[in-house]
């Protein structure tokens, strides 16, 4: 515990994601007083286009009363 997957769009590089764990990773350490031996963190890109159809609409649509940062954007 805990575990952060991250959803984004195919095309950043890996030095981007490296990055990204780092700093989520540290997040947690520092606001949830968790320690680095227990988090995880998967990364799952997607395509522009199944954006909507895979997560947008199933994942953040359908689950905006627990969403602690909302979106301000409908896919294309």
């Amino acid at each position: 515990m805990p575990h952060v997957v991250v959803k984004m769009y195919k095309g950043r590089s890996e030095e981007q994601k490296q990055a990204l764990t780092r700093r989520v990773s540290e997040a947690l350490i520092e606001t949830v007083g968790c320690s680095d031996d227990h988090i995880s963190v998967a990364i799952e890109e997607y395509d522009r286009k199944e954006w909507g159809e895979k997560v947008f609409y199933p994942e953040i649509m359908a689950n905006m009363d627990s969403l602690y940062k909302k979106p301000n954007y409908k896919p294309e």
